[in-house]
């Protein structure tokens, strides 16, 4: 049938539209893939950029005491972290151990080992291998062209924060330390509550305990300890105790520090608080105790220990704390104070019922608070 002028205009129109709509849906479906190819290549980049690595769980403080439940694993683009990030758990592992000998022990890509000096200053790795058999540490020594095992005794040994951290933070061995804070066995759990302490004192400080005179002497008795603030059953906080752990000789010195804080008028024992734990180090003792409790903890005029109770570690900070220095000052203004005091004796006795009234009210109220 013979079409008029204006159906196959009509038509033509039509059929034009219809190319040109193909057209465009072509040219847009090219373009779609072409785009979700490019995506894709983008995402695969992005994956392949991706690695795991150990990062906190919590905001933790400078000096704080890390734990392998403050580390997870998360996913992070590896170029945006540093090249040392911590990405097993073998290194994380590692910070804790130390031979017995207080050497750490270190991880590279060989496993563990530790570096030795010689007497020309040449460092040596030193390889330490697990035993699979026993999982004791050893390692491997040549002699008479044979190869012998060395067996270690490995400590784990506190590992801390050097400064405060948020959650998420990336963790890099440099942001970490070993603790000097070793467990030994002569370490007791003492809880003192004749010290004035910080107004803003918190559970998980670092504080050094100092004995001030009223001639403004001040010395230093313990250092860098640990502050644990005791509570009741119900989770109040007990105000004016605190609870550190205490080598023999400290415990010592502190006794001695805390009667004459008691005897001395105008003598005040209190606690200061360390601003950067993690990476100041330990304040040198500088309290010398009085002659009688020198004499329990058994050293000599040569710095040499002789009380059992007193392991080895100790002796180095010992014969620190009776320098000859500390021992003038001792003589000087302690010794002379005190024995010029008529007073001394009453005021030291007065101080110490008053320590162990506020001590059995504390335990009363603890135990009343389990009761409820």
């Amino acid at each position: 049938m013979a079409m008029n002028p204006m159906q196959k205009k009509a038509r033509i129109s039509f059929l034009l539209g219809v190319i040109i709509t193909l057209v465009i849906t072509g040219v847009i479906i090219v373009l779609l893939f072409l785009y979700t190819n490019k995506l894709r290549t983008q995402i695969d980049t992005l994956t392949g950029d991706l690695t795991n690595i150990y990062v906190l769980t919590q905001d933790v403080k400078s000096g704080q005491e890390l734990t392998e439940d403050l580390f997870k694993l998360k996913k992070v683009d590896k170029n945006t972290i540093p090249a040392d990030a911590t990405k097993t758990s073998e290194v994380i592992e590692s910070w804790y151990m130390q031979t017995k000998d207080g050497t750490m022990l270190n991880r590279d890509a060989e496993g563990l080992y530790y570096t030795q000096t010689d007497e020309s200053g040449k460092e040596t790795k030193i390889r330490v291998l697990k035993e699979d058999s026993t999982d004791n540490y050893y390692i491997t020594l040549v002699q008479n062209g044979r190869e012998t095992k060395q067996y270690l005794e490995i400590n784990n040994v506190p590992v801390v924060a050097k400064l405060d951290m948020k959650k998420n933070t990336v963790i890099t061995p440099n942001l970490v330390e070993q603790s000097d804070d070793v467990v030994t066995n002569d370490v007791r759990v003492q809880d003192y509550n004749v010290v004035v302490l910080p107004v803003d004192l918190e559970d998980g400080d670092y504080v050094d305990i100092r004995l001030m005179t009223p001639n403004g002497q001040d010395f230093v008795v313990v250092s860098k300890k640990l502050v644990t603030i005791p509570k009741n059953s119900d989770g109040t906080f007990i105000a004016d105790t605190i609870r550190i752990s205490m080598r023999e000789d400290e415990t010592l010195a502190m006794s001695s520090a805390i009667v004459e804080a008691a005897g001395i008028n105008g003598a005040k024992l209190y606690a200061v608080r360390y601003k950067e734990a993690g990476i100041q180090n330990a304040a040198v003792p500088t309290y010398r105790p009085n002659d009688a409790v020198t004499t329990l903890i058994g050293i000599d005029g040569s710095g040499n220990v002789s009380n059992p109770n007193i392991v080895s570690q100790s002796i180095e900070e010992l014969r620190k704390r009776y320098s000859s220095l500390a021992t003038s000052s001792r003589r000087n203004y302690l010794d002379s104070t005190i024995n010029n005091s008529v007073e001394y004796e009453s005021k030291a006795q007065e101080g110490l019922n008053n320590s162990i009234t506020n001590a059995q009210e504390a335990r009363k109220n603890y135990l009343d608070s389990l009761e409820q």
